[in-house]
């Protein structure tokens, strides 16, 4: 019982965290985000997916509905990120850029809450009681 608590508070917590990180999207403009997106190379119509990704996966994971589906679009997405936008920088970052310190963190949770049956109290596991 004491491991569903934990995992469901790391859930929680992963989720709250990209949602934080959509909202910041949307409140900068979604526009602006693709602009940046595009600057460094990335098309900018991705910054629409990962916005959105990050919002409405973020709050999945709070809720724990399709955990395991939203966790291994986060993976991809933050292997991504870590690849076009953040390598450069170094693990720590530099010149007041973000290192890709906190993706690893977030991937290593993520491929967690992919691969692992526990994945703590939440809508999926309503689901997979009832059937």
């Amino acid at each position: 019982m004491k491991t569903r608590a934990v995992v469901t508070l790391m859930r929680v917590i992963v989720g709250i965290l990209f949602m934080a990180h959509g909202i910041s999207k949307f409140q900068m403009g979604l526009g602006n985000t693709a602009g940046w997106f595009g600057s460094i190379g990335i098309p900018e119509f991705v910054a629409y997916i990962v916005a959105f990704l990050e919002l409405i996966g973020g709050i999945a994971l709070v809720v724990g509905f399709a955990t395991r589906y939203f966790s291994a679009a986060f993976v991809i997405m933050l292997i991504g990120a870590i690849f076009t936008a953040k390598l450069d920088g170094g693990l720590l970052g530099t010149d007041g850029m973000a290192g890709y310190e906190l993706d690893l963190a977030l991937i290593a949770l993520a491929a967690y809450f992919t691969i692992a049956d526990e994945r703590g109290v939440g809508v999926d596991q309503l689901i997979t009681t009832r059937k």
